[in-house]
């Protein structure tokens, strides 16, 4: 009796919102891919989404061969138990879908393994696919006899395509091939505190201000905005208290936890906290002179330079795409962490830094691809903010 593993997923951006599935049918004793299906759904639920995922993959498999065993792996804990009928199903939109994937195999022929997400990277990206078509397209896709051949020696190439892939470096100009789905990091800046229209140094060394009123409600509209567009899946924050307030504003509304991240803490601008830029010219003009001058520089009192400070967002930049590959990642965090994240992704030069303006609550993207590329996508979108 042949056996087949389904993998299937669906997502919904806004919950409800424009949503899709993606399926994936794989032979058990070889691994390799059947088939691949994916079909935008419109605005529906995420669960929703994720069911008919399920039926579709279920569909797929009894196709290619109604007598075999399929063990299914998703990432929906909810669908993994109420198929294998320890969890009640209640929701009226869910129950006929439920009940239609009971009917696709005889009773038995079916087990459920509940998998985390990142082990279900093939159902994802094919589901994210269909929400980025928006209704234009959808696919069932069976590879040819010859494609089917050549498995073996695609498999054997693998693992020396993954160590170029490592090793590569980011190269000018469009990548020869499709790297797949990016890490996109959607970059949020904090709301105002009382500093802010002042435009008082504001970085980790200071008083760590909260955000002030008009701080909290620009948080609020970002968190619609981003709740309107339903693509983000993870929240990252600084570990400063404006930063954190911002995230938790957005998390309560997408029903996403915050993770705390300290690399994207804000630059320690020293003896200079709290003080404007003329006060600064005023009692420090020379430190001042070569700070503006040398990414080296460091601010009056063993702050923390540019260079300093892109270095560490490098690293913290290297670590989340490693982490979130394919994946869309709020980062909530400061001035200078976002207009590094920028610099470093055009491969501008250190003084470039002075020429972004940067507006309280704005939002910025940038895309990381497998082979190194990065994509700057928006940067300082304000337009959330307007009444």
């Amino acid at each position: 009796m042949r056996e087949f593993i389904v993998e299937a997923d669906g997502g919904s951006r806004g919950n409800p919102g424009p949503a899709g599935y993606g399926s994936v049918v794989l032979d058990a004793a070889t691994g390799e891919t059947l088939v691949e299906t994916y079909e935008y759904l419109g605005v529906v639920t995420n669960n929703v989404a994720e069911y008919r995922g399920l039926l579709a993959g279920l569909r797929a498999a009894h196709d290619l061969d109604p007598s075999a065993r399929v063990h299914v792996r998703m990432d929906s804990k909810l669908v993994v138990e109420q198929m294998s009928g320890r969890w009640k199903i209640k929701h009226p939109d869910m129950k006929p879908l439920a009940l239609e994937a009971g009917r696709v195999f005889p009773p038995g022929q079916v087990t459920y393994e509940w998998i985390p997400r990142e082990q279900n990277k093939r159902a994802d990206r094919l589901a994210n696919e269909a929400m980025d078509s928006e209704g234009s397209a959808s696919s069932v896709r069976k590879p040819s006899s010859a494609e089917a051949g050549a498995q073996a020696d695609v498999r054997a190439a693998k693992a020396d395509a993954d160590v170029r892939a490592a090793t590569a470096v980011a190269s000018p100009g469009w990548a020869p091939a499709d790297m797949g789905a990016p890490a996109t990091f959607v970059l949020l800046r904090h709301g105002e505190t009382p500093l802010t229209p002042q435009k008082r140094f504001s970085g980790s060394g200071g008083t760590d201000p909260s955000l002030s009123d008009i701080g909290r409600e620009q948080a609020e509209r970002a968190a619609e905005a981003l709740a309107r567009r339903g693509t983000i899946q993870h929240i990252l924050a600084s570990p400063l208290t404006r930063t954190r307030q911002t995230a938790a504003a957005v998390a309560e509304r997408l029903g996403i936890e915050v993770t705390v991240e300290d690399g994207l803490i804000e630059t320690d601008f020293g003896a200079w906290e709290g003080l404007t830029f003329g006060e600064v010219r005023e009692r420090y003009p020379d430190d001042l002179t070569k700070w503006l001058a040398d990414p080296e520089a460091e601010p009056t009192g063993g702050g923390e330079s540019f260079a300093a400070t892109a270095t560490r967002i490098a690293a913290t930049r290297d670590k989340l795409v490693a982490a979130y590959a394919g994946r869309t990642v709020l980062l909530v965090t400061h001035v200078t962490p976002i207009k590094t994240f920028v610099r470093l992704a055009l491969g501008a030069p250190p003084e470039s830094l002075f020429r972004m303006e940067l507006s309280a609550a704005s939002l910025s993207a940038v895309a990381y691809y497998a082979d190194g590329n990065a994509s700057v996508r928006l940067l300082n979108d304000t337009s959330h903010l307007r009444p």
